[in-house]
């Protein structure tokens, strides 16, 4: 079966259409196409696969091998310009003398620099999320997933959103992190303030409340940073803190090492919460799927292969940026130098496969995906949030039959930001099993 019809109600990510006119005059970051974007991505990918969008004053890169040819030249199509570029508003100069004044500080992300730079920055960061050390995380992992499953179980009901995907992951982290006492609705908060800055849908109030809540978060941080540094324990932040980046042992800068705590925190948890969210509609949605993997709760290669599958079909983040460093041509597309691209990683995971709107965990390359990005950039925590997805899969369907949705699949409702496709509320009914 086929998720994803024309009807659009069997998909979070549906269509959203442009009524009467050209869907390609309208904008990205339009709500209808916000949160059902796959036809908008459709008419890019076969019109115009690299876009200016004039709404948001970027070109919108829709081809799988468009935005290889950019992820291969991190020289000509810079990630630490462009995601310093993505604030480019009046809001910038703002909020970097807001963050000085009330925050600490200003902190430029590290890990989202260019070579050489960024690989001594990457080397350091892989160390804690290599493949075999989350492997020994497994049997906390399941710990976590099965304690706030067992939370609302014998309720019969619970919102996928806010009772599981956001507590699970911001528990994980934390306790990677060495945060002991912790607020999970701030660090929740903080994390969409930190997002809201690239998503160009922030109200003037809205910025000023966002802005605030920044400067709580690197306070916050910047208070458990001290702390290690008198007192190491083991944990990642310590880690850190005492981390040597190259041969003669120079350790990380201050603002290098608050920027790399506060990256890891909020990167974390925010975009694989927004994947627990997908897999959750998947769960409620096909129960052949759910009674398959119910059926073989051992395989650890179909659950793997489910979660590839996952991130391909649903993937949690839109797309990110890269700034044009000289005048080049892409598809035919003359771009002047400084040009801002957004990388359509979803509209990719549907360009580079057969049949790409079925779910289909059989895939021969599931893996050639970019929902965790490509090239000098892919996603550091990856292995972590493999992990985390595979668990929580696995545990949802051990402990909870007949799990359902309550509304209807186009009813779904999804957060307004042009970075992330994450879904708002998925409220679900189950019966715990026996």
């Amino acid at each position: 079966m086929d998720l994803e019809t024309s009807d659009t109600t069997a998909s979070p990510a549906g269509s959203a259409s442009a009524g009467d006119g050209d869907i390609l005059s309208c904008s990205l970051s339009d709500p209808d196409i916000l949160a059902r974007p796959l036809e908008f991505y459709e008419a890019l990918r076969a019109r115009s696969p690299v876009h200016y969008d004039e709404k948001l004053g970027k070109y919108l890169v829709a081809r799988f091998d468009d935005i290889w040819t950019v992820l291969r030249d991190p020289v000509l199509y810079s990630a630490g310009h462009g995601f310093h570029d993505i604030y480019g508003d009046e809001n910038q100069r703002e909020l970097i003398e807001i963050l000085k004044r009330d925050g600490g500080g200003h902190f430029p992300d590290a890990i989202m620099s260019d070579p050489p730079y960024h690989t001594k920055i990457r080397k350091l960061m892989e160390k804690a999320f290599t493949a075999h050390r989350v492997k020994t995380l497994e049997p906390g992992i399941t710990r976590v997933v099965s304690e706030i499953i067992d939370r609302f179980a014998d309720r019969g009901e619970a919102e996928g959103i806010n009772d599981f995907a956001i507590p699970l992951t911001i528990a994980i982290i934390c306790e990677q992190l060495g945060l002991r006492n912790y607020d999970p609705d701030k660090i929740r908060r903080w994390s969409v303030a930190v997002t809201a800055q690239i998503s160009h849908m922030q109200t003037r109030e809205e910025f000023l409340d966002n802005a605030r809540a920044m400067c709580d978060l690197q306070n916050f941080l910047i208070d458990e940073i001290r702390q290690r540094q008198k007192e190491p324990r083991e944990d990642m932040i310590s880690d850190l803190v005492f981390a040597k980046i190259d041969e003669d042992g120079t350790e990380l800068t201050w603002e290098e090492l608050v920027s790399l705590v506060r990256a890891t925190l909020v990167g974390g948890h925010d975009t694989t919460s927004i994947a627990l969210g997908k897999m959750l509609f998947i769960l409620s949605t096909r129960p052949d799927i759910a009674a398959e993997l119910r059926d073989h709760l051992d395989d650890e290669r179909l659950f793997m292969r489910f979660v590839e599958e996952l991130l391909r079909h649903q993937s949690p983040v839109r797309g990110l940026p890269r700034t044009v460093m000289e005048d080049t041509e892409l598809n035919g597309v003359r771009l002047a130098k400084g040009s801002l691209l957004i990388l359509l990683w979803a509209s990719a995971n549907v360009d580079a496969f057969e049949r790409p709107r079925e779910f289909d965990m059989e895939r021969p390359n599931l893996q050639r995906h970019l929902a965790f990005g490509g090239g000098t950039h892919r996603c550091i925590g990856m292995a972590l949030a493999r992990m985390e997805l595979k668990v929580a899969a696995r545990e949802f369907v051990r402990r909870l039959d007949d799990i359902r949705l309550t509304i209807p699949a186009d009813e779904v409702p999804f957060n307004q930001t042009v970075s992330m496709h994450s879904i708002a509320q998925l409220p679900l009914t189950f019966s715990r099993r026996q």
